[in-house]
């Protein structure tokens, strides 16, 4: 186990493709941390970069205080467990777990032991006799594991590991891993573009957009207090509600306009408004995060016209158009509602947050870095 740590790390492909830009993040010892984001944002070259498998272009990685820049994966004791898994067809399970302890040239007494143990582990001991093709996507999956886990790594790198699996399985098998990870205590780096996979499984979030960080923090951080937009709208099933605001400072309170009604904003804000002149903001809040009524008189409430409701069983998602936007609402099964219907949706006020529209960060966020650039 040990701690990673990625010293501005910048990756530049030829043709001057940027992979990653300027990556700083430091995994602590034992951690699970998933790196999560949209396909293309960077998440699967940080991991190639860690694993060796790249060479960054400029910046450093350190595991503990050994600097691995420059060392080959052979030289990192990482296990590495791919999307595909990559096992060979021609071994049967109990090589294709014994294989990098082979290369190793390790006695056979000793893979044997290693290979038992860690098969034992994963529950496949008594699959080890089987081919790939004999197994299902799960237990495929589990040898992957097992060979990395089979090398004693200091870290273990998961490329989405669990795409392949149908969903009710990758539910089980999360589960299962997680609890894995926490009894090894290995450190352990997970790739993502599954949100609701980051959310169940990792100690600690670092959303990746665009080859660069832009939030790192624990599950319940990343989802109730998003850095940014883009934050906010990757994260949640649907996805946080977005709504463009102009700014009314009336001296004693200050309101949001969203064409011609207005909400009242959040008091937290008021401050910061006025210490970042700010005219126009995006207001963010989660879908379960408001509720629907009839009609009100608060101040906090705004009106819109039923476009769809989408049953879901247990809740419905209900989508309100306001001034031409739609809203995604989960509300109960027991509120009866009609298309086209005229309601008012109320978020909660505290947890609204409120985003600069030029840079899509929450403006908190703006009001922290201004303090950062004064020091």
């Amino acid at each position: 186990m040990v701690v990673v740590r990625l010293d501005r790390v910048t990756k530049i492909f030829k043709g001057g493709v940027v992979g990653v830009k300027d990556i700083s993040l430091t995994i602590k010892h034992g951690e699970f941390m998933a790196l999560l984001g949209p396909s293309g944002s960077g998440k699967s070259t940080t991991l190639y970069l860690i694993a060796g498998i790249y060479k960054p272009t400029s910046g450093r990685i350190y595991f503990d205080d050994r600097d691995v820049t420059n060392l080959p994966p052979k030289d990192r004791n990482v296990g590495l467990v791919f999307q595909n898994w990559a096992l060979y067809p021609h071994m049967k399970v109990y090589e294709n777990i014994a294989f990098p302890l082979r290369l190793k040239k390790l006695p056979e007494e000793e893979i044997k032991r290693r290979v038992l143990d860690v098969a034992r582990m994963l529950q496949i001991d008594k699959l080890l006799d089987r081919y790939p093709w004999q197994l299902s996507g799960g237990q495929q999956q589990r040898v992957a594991i097992a060979r990395a886990l089979v090398k004693e790594p200091d870290v273990l790198l998961l490329d989405e590991p669990l795409s392949n699996l149908d969903a009710i399985l990758r539910i089980s098998v999360r589960a299962e891993l997680k609890r894995l990870q926490k009894k090894l205590g290995i450190t352990t780096i997970y790739v993502t573009h599954d949100q609701a996979e980051a959310l169940a499984m990792a100690d600690r979030i670092a959303l990746i957009n665009e080859g660069r960080i832009v939030q790192v923090g624990t599950p319940e951080e990343v989802y109730n207090r998003p850095a940014t937009v883009f934050v906010g709208g990757f994260l949640g099933n649907p996805p946080m509600n977005f709504l463009e605001a102009e700014v009314e400072d009336l001296d004693k309170e200050i309101f949001l306009v969203i064409g011609k009604y207005r909400i009242r904003a959040p008091e937290r804000y008021w401050s910061i408004i006025r210490r970042l002149k700010t005219k126009r903001v995006i207001i963010g809040f989660r879908p379960e995060d408001t509720s629907i009524k009839p009609e009100s008189l608060d101040t906090i409430c705004l009106p819109g016209r039923v476009y769809g409701i989408e049953p879901l069983g247990r809740e419905n998602i209900v989508v309100i158009e306001i001034g031409g936007e739609l809203v995604k609402i989960i509300s109960g099964r027991r509120i009866s509602l009609t298309l086209d219907q005229m309601v008012w949706i109320c978020p909660v006020m505290e947890k609204i947050i409120l985003f600069d529209p030029a840079t899509g960060k929450a403006l908190d966020r703006l009001v922290v870095e201004e303090k950062i650039r004064a020091i």
